[in-house]
């Protein structure tokens, strides 16, 4: 596996065409493999991680290296930077349990329901960020890991190190019809609880989406605050 990071340029046009578009951004993306499908080692995951209005930045984990050149002339800084590949095993193979690590995801927390007129449950998405939270938390363990309790004296039972730092809805055309994703960006501290069963979440990601930028969990190592 490979994680790759690649600054995006939001002014320019193509940049912008891009971003509002998960279904182009996707294609984009798995238009940098000559294979784009799904191996035993992973599959594509992608994030768009913002760091204020003028700082965009592309994560792409992948069992193979890309090549980024379409997206770098169309939306990228071609003079100055383009992209970033490392190897993802080293880290995916030193993962073990009691292990503490900051991470990021932006996921797509979603329950099954059905409203009315509705045959059939479908997938509905979660509105406040408790709920978004509580999406997570429930399904910590058993992509092995736990998010650590908040600590401090003014800390409590039902506190934890996560924090959802963006949402939003996003709306975009597929195949003649129109899809609704409502995403929520996660970020804390967890504890490796199962080495294995969490470098299967790195590698083919967590929940629902992960074809249009969710998905994908991403490690830190913790930094003290005090």
């Amino acid at each position: 596996m490979f994680l790759t990071r690649m600054p995006i340029n939001p002014r320019r046009r193509g940049a912008r065409l891009l971003l509002s578009s998960p279904q182009a951004l996707h294609a984009a993306v798995c238009s940098g493999f000559p294979d784009a499908t799904a191996t035993e080692e992973g599959r594509i995951l992608w994030r768009i991680d913002n760091y204020g209005s003028a700082r965009v930045v592309l994560f792409i984990a992948s069992p193979d290296k890309p090549d980024l050149t379409h997206i770098v002339e169309q939306a990228g800084w071609p003079t100055t930077e383009t992209w970033d590949t490392k190897p993802y095993d080293l880290l995916l193979q030193r993962l073990a349990p009691g292990q503490r690590w900051q991470f990021r995801l932006t996921a797509n927390p979603v329950r099954s329901g059905r409203r009315e007129g509705w045959t059939d449950t479908k997938p509905l998405g979660h509105v406040t960020v408790r709920q978004q939270e509580k999406w997570l938390l429930d399904r910590a363990e058993r992509n092995g890991f736990r998010i650590l309790p908040r600590s401090g004296k003014d800390a409590t039972d039902e506190e934890f190190e996560l924090a959802v730092i963006d949402r939003g809805v996003r709306r975009f055309h597929r195949d003649g019809g129109r899809v609704t994703l409502s995403t929520a960006t996660f970020e804390g501290v967890l504890e490796v609880t199962d080495a294995a069963a969490l470098r299967n979440t790195l590698s083919f990601g967590l929940g629902r989406a992960k074809s249009y930028g969710c998905g994908l969990l991403t490690l830190a190592h913790v930094t003290d605050s005090k």
